[in-house]
């Protein structure tokens, strides 16, 4: 990289950091890591800061390497044990169910059009605002909630139609009656 564009990245940063530590909160709601965020991508930008040709999409450019570094430190983390002085009662419960639950809503997940189904991850299962679901896509706020909307509502509809083909599946099976429940159930 030249002296001179390293000059001009110094000076971008100088007058924007403000403005991107302020997208980096609205992606991650302690400071210290909003701090961290920015920090890492402006190294990865500072990389590739010769190929962006427009320097007035550098902003659009790093809120994009923000959200793509949140991804993945998300993906990447990992759930601490706490000590405590007492352990808790011993649960029974094996998780096979809950699997099973996860498991089907992966695989509902899975009608949605990828629009629709990053605004449902961001907002329920990341617990994004609406606004900041909206910087993360680069959307309108009212784009997010018409789109998790529709999303919500294809959502429900593909449940009930899968519940509606097990039940008849049952009853194809014979397990509509109390000798048939017996003999599916077993």
């Amino acid at each position: 990289m030249a002296q001179g564009e390293v000059l001009g990245f110094e000076e971008y940063v100088r007058t924007r950091q403000d403005a991107l530590l302020r997208s980096a909160r609205r992606l991650v709601p302690d400071p210290v890591d909003a701090q961290d965020l920015l920090q890492t991508a402006l190294a990865r930008t500072f990389g590739r800061w010769d190929g962006i040709a427009d320097k007035s999409l550098a902003d659009a450019y790093l809120r994009r390497v923000m959200i793509n570094t949140r991804t993945e430190w998300w993906r990447a983390r990992k759930l601490d044990e706490v000590p405590t002085e007492q352990l808790p009662d011993a649960s029974v419960e094996d998780g096979t169910e809950q699997r099973a639950d996860r498991a089907l809503l992966m695989d509902v997940l899975g009608v949605l059009a990828p629009k629709q189904r990053s605004v449902v991850v961001l907002r329920h299962w990341e617990q994004m605002s609406t606004e900041e679901t909206a910087a993360a896509l680069g959307m309108s706020a009212g784009t997010v909630k018409s789109t998790l909307h529709r999303a919500l509502a294809r959502l429900r509809q593909e449940l009930e139609s899968r519940e509606a083909a097990s039940r008849a599946e049952r009853i194809r099976e014979g397990c509509h009656d109390e000798r048939g429940r017996e003999r599916c159930a077993a």
